[in-house]
């Protein structure tokens, strides 16, 4: 080959840099590992750029905040844990009560919301708004008087009768009727002729009862104005009342009745330091 032909390869080697032979690895580096010019691996400055950790005011700020939160979130956890723990061990019987009670709570309430709203639509629609509103006056305090039990009541309701031949019914068996009667709807109550107001109170006395200081013996008969179809379930719920008072031997009749009569008084009482608001 002439020198013509070989001159251009001949430049380009001239031209090419010498080959930088490879940095020799540190012992134990891994595979490829090579030091960077200030003596590093790449593992090593990535250790180094996470610790020790430099942190800023605002991620400082953002940290309690997250930790805050989390905390907040684990506490109510924790509280639904316990209120579902507490259902989660009920017995079936005390289930079925407490979602029958929530039942005719939000019915009651509902019943309520209509009468309301009726009132509402009398005074709008009616031509003498003052007569229709002395008219509803008298009415709410006929009702309060049936609550306080200063006017006689009669109305569709349940007489239940509990014979006690062992003595073995005690206040707080009888307080418990009273209780569900009440959560039941029931609007007017009688025991014995004793009427029961939202101040009753019972207690035990000599192998009987006491009710409002008034003494009283078995058989305990109850009068009771309500609705019989939400009243005698009431009662006959499992783990109920009348269960309650047959473990104690005593024996319970529940009687529906289209006419119940309620006509035990009370005297009204003037309050000792409470007063009207308005003058």
């Amino acid at each position: 080959m002439s020198d013509h032909e070989e001159q251009p390869a001949n430049r380009l080697r001239e031209e090419l840099p010498d080959e930088v032979p490879p940095l020799p690895s540190a012992p134990g580096d891994p595979q490829g590992a090579r030091p960077e010019r200030n003596g590093l691996t790449g593992r090593q400055r990535l250790l180094k750029g996470l610790w020790p950790p430099r942190l800023t005011r605002a991620q400082l700020i953002v940290a309690l905040l997250l930790f805050g939160l989390g905390f907040g979130l684990a506490v109510q956890v924790a509280s639904n844990s316990d209120s579902d723990s507490a259902l989660r061990g009920a017995r079936q019987e005390d289930l079925v009560r407490i979602l029958d009670e929530l039942d005719d709570r939000t019915q009651r309430l509902e019943d309520e919301k209509q009468g309301l709203e009726k009132q509402r639509d009398e005074l709008e629609n009616s031509s003498d708004q003052a007569e229709e509103a002395r008219k509803q006056t008298l009415e709410k305090e006929r009702q309060l008087g049936i609550l306080a039990g200063t006017v006689a009541a009669q109305g569709p309701g349940i007489t239940v009768t509990i014979e006690d031949t062992k003595g073995t019914v005690e206040a707080d068996m009888l307080l418990d009727a009273i209780q569900e009667l009440r959560a039941a709807g029931a609007e007017a109550i009688q025991v014995n002729g004793v009427r029961v107001v939202a101040g009753t109170y019972l207690a035990d006395a000599d192998n009987s009862v006491s009710v409002d200081g008034n003494k009283i013996n078995a058989p305990y008969r109850f009068q009771v104005i309500g609705k019989p179809q939400d009243l005698e379930p009431a009662l006959n719920i499992p783990g109920g009342v009348v269960q309650t008072l047959e473990k104690e031997q005593a024996t319970v009749t529940v009687e529906r009745s289209s006419k119940i009569v309620v006509d035990a008084l009370r005297a009204a009482e003037r309050p000792d330091y409470a007063r009207s608001s308005f003058q």
